[in-house]
């Protein structure tokens, strides 16, 4: 469904990724795992054109993808729930979501994905009034996934979700993240919670220093000797 080949990506003059490859099945969960500095937000960054690769390419189902801008990655159902929520704090939870709607398709069909928004996430409808800059981080976490799916993705790709989040409210935002895949969304993941994403996923990719050094399925890369005393303290 996403194919990544083989992308070089800058900031100015530093080189940050190096002939980066994967591919994304339709309805996996893919996730990509690295220290911190790896590349791995970078690499979602460029997918969604806020950055543009030096060289190779981005597929989605065949199209380029990297001759686009954001606006229209968007359109062609990529959608980016950032690290960090980034969520507009002055204004409500609803008009965030409506904010996740704008384009064509997903404004003629707002309302009834914004009432399937609420029934994956009740506390949103309760809070839908309230400022989302008031609330808590699970609260925050929700109301970006719930801003994504507004746009109607494809293709769901989620930076770092589980990041300040209290054990319990990351167990609920990862049970999400599979519900959200059964109902046919799929799902590319950076995350710095290894057990747990390697446990839920179908493949990953570990990203070192820029580069793509190993791959497997989730299973596999738990068992791997590298993975166990590099991420798991094994």
């Amino acid at each position: 469904m996403l194919t990544v080949n083989g992308i070089d990506v800058f900031y100015g003059d530093l080189q940050v990724l190096w002939d980066v490859s994967f591919e994304v099945r339709e309805k996996e969960i893919v996730v990509l795992i690295g220290a911190n500095g790896a590349g791995k937000s970078t690499t979602i960054k460029t997918i969604s054109a806020l950055l543009t690769p030096g060289k190779g390419s981005i597929e989605l189902d065949g199209d380029r993808l990297d001759r686009l801008p954001p606006h229209e990655i968007i359109q062609k159902g990529v959608v980016h729930v950032p690290e960090g929520r980034r969520l507009f704090p002055e204004m409500s939870v609803e008009e965030n979501l409506i904010m996740g709607s704008l384009h064509g398709k997903a404004k003629a069909r707002r309302f009834e994905t914004m009432d399937y928004v609420y029934e994956l996430f009740p506390r949103l409808k309760e809070r839908r009034k309230q400022l989302a800059g008031t609330l808590s981080g699970g609260e925050q976490q929700m109301a970006a996934i719930g801003r994504g799916l507004m746009s109607l993705p494809k293709i769901m790709m989620f930076d770092e979700p589980s990041l300040g989040l209290a054990p319990i409210l990351v167990q609920n935002i990862f049970d999400m993240i599979k519900r959200i895949r059964a109902e046919g969304v799929t799902i590319l993941l950076v995350e710095q919670n290894v057990t747990q994403t390697l446990a839920m996923c179908d493949r990953a990719y570990v990203l070192e220093n820029g580069r793509v050094v190993l791959e497997g399925t989730g299973s596999e890369l738990l068992e791997n000797e590298k993975v166990k005393e590099a991420f798991l303290g094994i």
